[in-house]
């Protein structure tokens, strides 16, 4: 009978046992897989009274989350069934998947308290990542390993040498080499933090602009280091948890020509503005100078090769239609005149050779918001360049764009409309590609990315004519290369009006350019105030975009002057000097 009782004792007092740790296991479980999930809330929910009052969820969220990038975390997920160790402590087995560290096999180790009679997690900041003991905190130690060097097309070198410091590596393109390798420098804000993520030291040397921006991914390799737990207060060292060794990455061969990169510099000769060169086929960027990439602008009458597209598309015109004569149009009771007061129209190829603005404001209101902005869209507007640090061209939604005017101003690129050179080479190559945009690319792909369908290819064969029609009689005639059809665009983007009493300035005629902000909260005294606003240099930028030859076209450039007068006399000459010396490479 004694004996009996004894394993009655024992019995009891293990189903006892089981019956207190069930509820304790089951809230480790819980929490353990509201933390793979990313679940916060419910974890924060499983915590005692006391962490609840001294830490705010803000913080609990900080805590977890900032372990996550020291640890290079992809995903996470419970590994096995929760099991209780002694001192009530309950084990649940986790596997995190790292970027930088592999697959971790760790534990959380949880501690309990209880509160209205059921059990809480005894928080502590050891809990912000498994593996870690009481009292320690997870750390990390890593280090990039040599910066790659960069290589143009044909194999020589574009920037070489160790990347210690801010600034510009060693090229043997010196200063020419500037505005398209940009610089390195230590990460900020929030791509500090991203960077972070993928196991890049905060203080670490990445790119910041340009090439070495562009393609910082490819160029800083993999960093090397230890995940560390450590002991709060230690002053060195620490518990290792787990390792990775640094590779580092190979030179990386580029798109970038040096010949045409020189010559896309002396082009743009030290003035303020970008220039950039590419294959319309493929998308290869062949050349970048000043702000190419990384700045927008109001793309005035460029702009309107978007509009044509849209208008071609819809049917709301043909090459043959015929506009009447003016030197002005009417929006929402306001006069939109042309430079100079010029007069033009004619057939729609015509007022596209002289950029009549006349023309183009009251069919872009034809064409209407909508569809203006899913062309625009379709052309790469509103929308990531693909070009890590390049800048995006927008315009406003449809439903912002409100009134004849404002829609008016939209559809000869100005108004809100932004723009980079990038964008306007990537407009001129969807042209060049019969209709197709390609994705800009910096690295030589052997499968170049599907392009977008934006037009059909009969409205891009028409857009071309008319482009052709630019630079052999109209606008861009400065553009033209002996020998060679050119087919481009002009471009001036008036950057300030003075415009009142009724009047706006607007247009681009076949005696030169100007373009328009819109005439809403203008100032000034009239007429004679407008076309004084458009007429000076410093109140304009200048833009082309062309590509040759016009059949089977081989280069599409790019050109913004910013505060440098009309397209057609600034812009376009420079433009003409990359694409003679595109052409000649070409050869």
């Amino acid at each position: 009978m004694l004996a009996l009782a004894a394993v009655a004792f024992a019995t009891g007092a293990i189903v006892g046992a089981n019956r207190t740790a069930a509820p304790a296991n089951s809230l480790a479980s819980s929490f353990v897989a509201a933390w793979t999930r990313g679940d916060y809330t419910s974890m924060y929910l499983d915590v005692d009274p006391a962490t609840r009052r001294t830490v705010s969820p803000a913080e609990f969220v900080s805590v977890y989350r900032r372990a996550l990038r020291s640890a290079t975390a992809t995903a996470s997920s419970v590994a096995g069934r929760a099991r209780s160790l002694p001192a009530g402590v309950v084990e649940v087995p986790v596997r995190v998947r790292t970027k930088l560290f592999g697959v971790l096999e760790l534990a959380f180790r949880l501690r309990f308290s209880e509160a209205q009679g059921r059990p809480r997690i005894a928080w502590s900041p050891s809990l912000a990542f498994p593996g870690l003991r009481p009292g320690e905190t997870l750390a990390r130690r890593t280090a990039l390993p040599p910066r790659a060097t960069l290589l143009a097309r044909d194999g020589s070198v574009l920037a070489e040498g160790s990347a210690s410091g801010a600034g510009q590596r060693t090229s043997p393109l010196g200063a020419v080499a500037s505005a398209l390798l940009g610089d390195v420098a230590p990460p900020e804000g929030g791509r500090r933090l991203a960077l972070e993520a993928q196991g890049v030291p905060p203080e670490a040397i990445v790119g910041e602009r340009g090439l070495e921006r562009a393609l910082d991914a490819s160029l800083r390799g993999t960093p090397g280091g230890e995940l560390l737990a450590v002991r709060r207060g230690a002053q060195a060292g620490g518990r290792v948890l787990a390792s990775a060794v640094a590779h580092p990455a190979a030179a990386l061969r580029t798109t970038v020509s040096a010949r045409l990169e020189r010559a896309a510099v002396t082009a743009l000769g030290g003035r303020y503005g970008g220039v950039v060169a590419m294959k319309p086929a493929t998308g290869e960027i062949l050349a970048v100078a000043g702000i190419g990439i990384d700045s927008v602008q109001p793309p005035g009458s460029t702009f309107k090769l978007v509009t044509l597209t849209g208008v071609l598309d819809a049917q709301l015109a043909h090459r043959h239609s015929v506009f009447r004569y003016a030197t002005y149009t009417t929006l929402d009771g306001v006069k939109l005149s042309n430079a100079n007061g010029e007069s033009c129209g004619g057939t729609l190829e015509l007022a596209f050779a002289v950029s009549c603005n006349s023309v183009f404001a009251p069919l872009g209101v034809k064409l209407g918001a909508r569809r203006l902005v899913e062309t625009a869209e379709r052309f790469g507007f509103n929308h990531e360049p693909g070009i890590e640090g390049a800048a995006e061209s927008t315009l406003p939604p449809a439903s912002e764009i409100q009134g004849e005017l404002d829609l008016g101003s939209t559809a000869i690129g100005q108004g809100r409309v932004q723009a980079s050179a990038l964008e306007m080479a990537i407009a001129a190559a969807t042209v060049a590609n019969g209709g197709r945009r390609p994705r800009p690319t910096f690295v030589p792909q052997a499968h170049p990315a599907p392009a977008t369908s934006v037009m059909r290819s009969a409205v891009a064969r028409t857009v071309r004519r008319l482009m052709i029609a630019v630079v052999r009689e109209g606008t861009g005639t400065a553009a033209a290369v002996p020998g060679v059809v050119v087919a481009g665009k002009t471009g001036t983007a008036e950057l300030k009006s003075e415009c009142s009493n009724g009047e706006a300035a607007a247009g681009e005629a076949a005696a030169g350019e100007a373009g328009v902000t819109g005439a809403t909260g203008a100032t000034g005294s009239g007429a004679a105030a407008c076309r004084g606003s458009a007429s000076d240099p410093t109140n304009t930028d200048a833009w082309f975009a062309a590509f040759a030859p016009a059949v089977k076209p081989r280069i599409v450039v790019s050109v913004l002057l910013v505060k440098a007068g009309a397209g057609g006399d600034t812009a376009a000459p420079v433009a003409r000097e990359v694409l003679e010396a595109g052409l000649a490479e070409a050869r």
